[in-house]
């Protein structure tokens, strides 16, 4: 099997081997690949992180031998014990890292794992990097309301971005695999991924953490993720005061699955953290997102935005 690492900051993987193809996923600086299908230019690639594929630019990708390989797991399999099952990463939107070798720097994302990582300093494939270690997370944060805040703080405003997961843009399941991979929980890349694992009940994937599913917002806490299907109507459920807000239902959902759209973060009971357009904190409710950004002379309190219709819990 041949195997490939990045060592850029960020690599588009698109939906076909084309520039103008749907861009489906990013792969991060140290994340390795298995090879799939060469097609000279193009590089159809699997991520060993969480399992999605995509054609990658070639020339942007670094072949690994077998021996590079088996360092890289073998430093993995350090990290992991070392950190008790928590791989060091970064922490904030963006920082940089400088190579010892040649004084370059590396622009660096959060959700970027360092292995062999030691007060400010991690190596890959032989190469010393200095970094601030205020910028690098070497435990999993306690999955709490302030610790949330505090995590999140400073990617408030980032862009929405289709198949981003990067501090210059991301989409609502990046931004959530991102959020919750800082408390020590692993989410597969997409919304609709992140839904099933809480349908899989007394099935666990090696890749992801447990998800358990919470059955109403009165019982959710912090940190519990937010499934969404279709769009709300606007224009026919968009409050007219505060005190309609509570009568005034979404269209009834079918027996049939949900079609999961989008997901954010719970903050509290009443709000909900998520990238939609960019990174923001909204209202939320039994119905789903209450947008001010919507609202205008007729609907003052603003309008949903997005329908409810799941909640989940990590099981840590």
């Amino acid at each position: 099997m041949v195997r490939v690492i990045a060592l850029h900051s960020v690599i588009p993987l698109r939906s076909e081997p084309a520039e103008t193809a749907e861009m489906s996923t990013q792969m991060l600086f140290g994340e390795t690949a298995d090879v799939l299908e060469d097609a000279r230019r193009w590089t159809r690639i699997r991520l060993h992180q969480d399992g999605q594929t995509g054609w990658a630019d070639t020339k942007m990708l670094t072949p690994l031998s077998d021996e590079e390989w088996s360092e890289h797991k073998r430093n993995e399999a350090i990290a992991l014990s070392v950190h008790n099952g928590f791989i060091p990463r970064v922490a904030l939107p963006m920082t940089y890292a400088v190579s010892e070798n040649n004084g370059q720097t590396v622009p660096l994302t959060a959700g970027t794992r360092l292995l062999a990582y030691n007060n400010g300093v991690f190596s890959l494939l032989g190469v010393r990097f200095r970094i601030d270690p205020q910028a690098v997370l070497v435990n999993p944060l306690i999955l709490n309301l302030e610790n949330l805040m505090q995590a999140t703080r400073f990617f408030l405003n980032i862009p929405y971005l289709w198949g981003g997961k990067n501090a210059m843009g991301m989409d609502c399941s990046g931004f959530t695999q991102t959020i919750c991979s800082l408390f020590g929980i692993s989410l597969p890349r997409n919304a609709s991924e992140q839904y099933s694992l809480s349908q899989r009940i007394n099935k666990r994937d090696a890749l992801f953490s447990s998800m358990n599913p919470v059955y109403s917002l009165e019982h959710a806490q912090a940190g519990d993720l937010l499934f969404f299907d279709h769009p709300a109507h606007l224009e026919d459920d968009a409050p007219h005061s505060s005190t309609e807000i509570e009568r005034v239902p979404l269209p009834a959902t079918t027996d049939a699955p949900p079609k999961i759209t989008h997901v954010g973060i719970l903050l509290d009971k009443k709000r909900i953290l998520h990238c939609s357009g960019r990174v923001k904190v909204e209202r939320l409710d039994n119905h789903g997102i209450l947008s001010m950004e919507t609202a205008d002379a007729a609907h003052p309190d603003g309008r949903y935005t997005h329908h409810l219709v799941h909640l989940s819990r990590a099981v840590l």
